[in-house]
């Protein structure tokens, strides 16, 4: 399981392109903090999600 803002999720297993895929949000648009470390969008692809992993997921919102 991967903590994912507070919530349990099943998404060990996935990249993090992979898990983002399948919700709403827009990747250009985020900040992700994985187990404390700033995560480099560059690198969404490449890093694995592991059991007891945590994300915390900004979604950034324009206006005015």
């Amino acid at each position: 399981m991967v903590k994912i803002n507070g919530i349990e999720m099943e998404a060990s297993g996935q990249t993090i392109s992979e898990y983002l895929s399948s919700t709403e949000y827009n990747p250009k648009r985020i900040a992700i903090e994985r187990n404390g470390e700033i995560v480099i969008k560059a690198m969404y692809g490449e890093i694995v999600l592991q059991d007891g992993d945590s994300l915390e997921i900004v979604n950034f919102v324009g206006g005015g």
